[in-house]
């Protein structure tokens, strides 16, 4: 028997706002103690442990410092790569964490003709077997290609960091298949972010929301304990940091918004908290920058909230109708989606505009264009939630 943690998406260095990057490192070290009180065999970490391949130099001062403290307590940690922190070089800030002594990297693979043998790493009487996330699902084609070497009469995990087609729901990209899947006794999946389980196939969603949308469903971080001797009883522990308090205000006049927002954060005890306000609505008068946002952040700032996040991508000015050619129309863009979603209802019609916010990126002054490609897509997935 041995208990192992099975830990997923940290995401180092994710969020851009100061205090909410510091709450997400907190929550990162918060799982270490707990595995460190709970006196484990080890952790798992199965991808996107850094937001990017190449993270700032203080995140991997402070990383480095939590693996040391894993060390010292003698709790060895396996790791793969994740889609965010995967190079298309091979080399990423992992490979000096492993250089370090702090880990093990467990994706061991061999071409054999059209197989990709994975190789097990061992310990204790567990076989370990992992492959990394890539970018763009890039990793799917080649999983199902995938054979373990045997290991006989051990415990078998596999670690992979990758869509599962049971956990997609209504995502249009590509997953790989269950079925398909060489057979192992536990399957330590990461990139989506969600707890999500099927037989054997475990996601123990992110250790921090890495967005606002996340923040509102999730609330905190998790991870998963797990005894190799009683699978049918996990362990799911909740990373509570900050409490988080939501708040959807319908508006239809820009003039009088920001009172009417104001007056409603201050119904509910925000002090110390994350505050999520999300504004909706078609305005039937002004428009959305008469809303002043800074006298609404400086009211949450009086109240001692910890941080406010805010969503408008609800909030639309009233459509002025104008009998103008299509090719001088200010809101083609509006209307064509509008247009589109009617006759092709989907749920994932609501991220559309989010994507197109997204992908209307500008190149900044003297950024790469690998840079800047990196990045347009990093805020694609995000919104896919990918």
């Amino acid at each position: 028997m041995v208990r192992f943690a099975h830990i997923s998406d940290v995401h180092l260095g994710g969020w851009k706002q100061e205090p909410m990057q510091e709450l997400n490192f907190q929550s990162f070290q918060k799982a270490m103690d707990i595995c460190m009180d709970s006196r484990l065999d080890f952790v798992l970490i199965v991808g996107d442990l850094f937001d990017t391949a190449y993270p700032s130099i203080e995140i991997l001062k402070r990383t480095f410092g939590e693996f040391k403290r894993l060390k010292e307590a003698k709790i060895p940690c396996f790791i793969i790569a994740g889609s965010h922190d995967y190079s298309v070089s091979g080399k990423t800030f992992l490979d000096v964490l492993e250089k370090a002594g702090f880990c093990t990297n467990v994706f061991n693979p061999e071409e054999r003709g059209e197989t990709i043998l994975l190789n097990p790493t061992i310990y204790r009487g567990v076989a370990m077997y992992g492959y990394p996330g890539k970018k763009s699902g890039l990793e799917i084609p080649e999983l199902r290609r995938v054979k373990l070497q045997d290991a006989p009469g051990m415990f078998k995990i596999f670690m992979l960091h990758s869509t599962l087609d049971k956990a997609k729901g209504t995502l249009p990209v590509d997953s790989i298949e269950s079925e398909i899947l060489p057979k192992a006794d536990y399957y330590a999946l990461g990139h989506l972010h969600i707890d999500f389980q099927y037989e054997n196939f475990i996601y123990p969603g992110p250790v921090f929301p890495n967005n606002f949308q996340e923040l509102e469903d999730l609330k905190n971080g998790s991870f998963y304990i797990v005894d190799t001797d009683s699978l049918t009883s996990l362990k799911k522990v909740e990373l509570k940091i900050k409490d988080v308090v939501s708040f959807e205000i319908t508006v239809k006049d820009a003039l009088t918004a920001t009172d009417k927002i104001i007056e409603e954060l201050g119904k509910k005890e925000i002090e110390d908290k994350i505050v999520l306000l999300r504004v909706n609505g078609e305005l039937k008068n002004g428009k959305n920058s008469d809303i002043k946002f800074s006298k609404i952040e400086d009211f949450v700032k009086s109240k001692k909230a910890y941080f406010l996040l805010k969503n408008t991508h609800g909030l639309n000015a009233k459509e002025v109708a104008l009998e103008i050619e299509v090719g001088n129309s200010e809101n083609i863009e509006e209307e064509t989606i509008k247009v589109y979603s009617e006759q092709n209802p989907s749920d994932f019609n609501s991220l559309i505009p989010g994507l197109i916010n997204a992908l209307s990126l500008e190149k900044q002054e003297g950024e790469k264009s690998e840079a800047f490609k990196s990045r347009v897509l990093e805020s694609s997935k995000k919104i896919l939630k990918y």
